[in-house]
């Protein structure tokens, strides 16, 4: 019996040590879930893949002796098929899911993320709700949210004296958040909104009647609460119809490939914030060309946050020593966030990633004098101002006094 035991205690031993060396030479697997062909592909797709790409070369392809693997998933713009993907990666070994475009889908992904306990780091949706109500211990939100690109654009208009504001909003999760985001902040910035239209999303193809009941509301500014196609083609119907001399456009959601899609002609004077803007010191310039000899085009503030969001949660299995949901979370809460994209970056109780925005203007063709010049930096917003306070944050991971 002895000998046995013996026998049995040295194949748990040995069973044990060999779950210990696979954990620590199993691959660390992320996934890059998003739309890879449909309307929202500029929050995803090639410009996604490559990024990801580019955060794990330049991590050096392993960490601590682990190789990193990467995966691609289509969602097809579709919240009941990211859940199911989100399931099915996770349990085959994804340690981590990225992107997610579509705040619906996002918000469906981050429950299983936390039933499972692992990691998801959104980067292509905006819903105030990801780091409000909705929050949870196991996502990350970097890049944008609606806050951060209505308030910037509101305060400073509002403050230049046009405070009349009409909203051609997209009636879905992440149109419907940007149109809270934006009447509150008129609100406290002494404006008024005189106006609404409401258009489902991706769906509508002629915007005309949108854009004639923005027009004829005689409203000083007109803003976009959509995104994507929804966002050009209200712009392109609201050069068809003529905009006021005195009217202005704010796109609340606006990825320069898409001011490259539309021509510098039709989008000139446009006023929004962003993440991030490929020409704005010889860091962003640098990143940029590299990816832009791999994609042809320049990145947009996604396809940035999808790099850094990256390479800030391999730089924390790297300084965790393990591929442990929990213990990456602590470092990715307790590291900065230092890039080309971001500089200071930190993430929040809330699991917001918080960093300066920018507030641009899209130049007139004149202005213009090489390919992808495209934007005017009017003001940096500090990080600080750009977010919402934590002490006004409704996520309940936030400590309340």
């Amino acid at each position: 019996m002895k000998s046995v035991s013996r026998f049995v205690l040295a194949l748990m031993a040995g069973t044990m040590m060999g779950s210990a060396a696979y954990a620590q030479e199993a691959p660390i697997r992320i996934a890059l879930m998003t739309d890879l062909a449909g309307p929202t592909a500029d929050y995803g797709g090639q410009g996604g893949m490559e990024a990801i790409k580019m955060a794990v070369e330049d991590i050096g392809g392993s960490i601590n002796g682990r190789p990193v693997e990467i995966a691609f998933i289509d969602h097809q713009n579709k919240p009941d098929i990211a859940v199911t993907k989100a399931r099915e990666a996770y349990d085959n070994g994804t340690d981590m899911i990225i992107n997610l475009s579509n705040s619906a889908a996002a918000l469906g992904v981050m429950e299983i993320a936390k039933a499972k306990n692992k990691v998801v780091i959104v980067t292509g949706a905006g819903s105030s709700k990801i780091t409000g109500d909705a929050c949870s211990p196991n996502t990350v939100h970097f890049a944008f949210n609606a806050y951060s690109l209505s308030n910037a654009p509101v305060e400073a208009l509002t403050r230049a004296g046009d405070d009349d504001w009409f909203l051609i909003v997209s009636d879905f999760a992440y149109g419907l958040s940007v149109e809270g985001a934006v009447t509150g902040a008129v609100d406290q910035a002494g404006g008024k909104v005189v106006g609404t239209v409401k258009h489902p999303a991706f769906m509508a193809t002629d915007f005309s009647s949108y854009a004639l009941q923005a027009i004829s509301s005689g409203a000083k500014v007109i803003g976009l609460s959509n995104s994507s196609s929804d966002t050009t083609n209200s712009i392109r119907a609201l050069k068809e119809f003529g905009l006021g001399d005195d009217q202005k456009m704010v796109a609340f959601t606006l990825l320069i490939n898409e001011i490259h899609g539309l021509g510098i002609d039709q989008a000139s004077g446009l006023v929004y914030a962003t993440a991030f803007y490929w020409d704005r010191t010889e860091a962003t310039r640098e990143w940029s060309k590299r990816f832009y000899e791999r994609v042809g085009k320049m990145p947009n503030m996604v396809n940035a946050g999808d790099y850094s969001g990256t390479l800030h949660y391999l730089r924390a299995v790297e300084a965790a020593g393990t591929s442990d949901a929990d213990k990456v979370l602590e470092k990715m809460h307790e590291m900065p966030v230092n890039d080309m994209f971001a500089e200071n970056g930190r993430v929040r109780e809330d699991g917001m990633m918080v960093h300066d925005m920018y507030l641009v203007q899209v130049k007139t063709p004149e202005e213009s004098k090489y390919p992808w010049d495209y934007l005017n930096v009017l003001e940096t917003i500090p990080a600080e101002k750009a977010f919402v306070p934590l002490e006004q944050s409704e996520c309940p991971l936030v400590a309340k006094d």
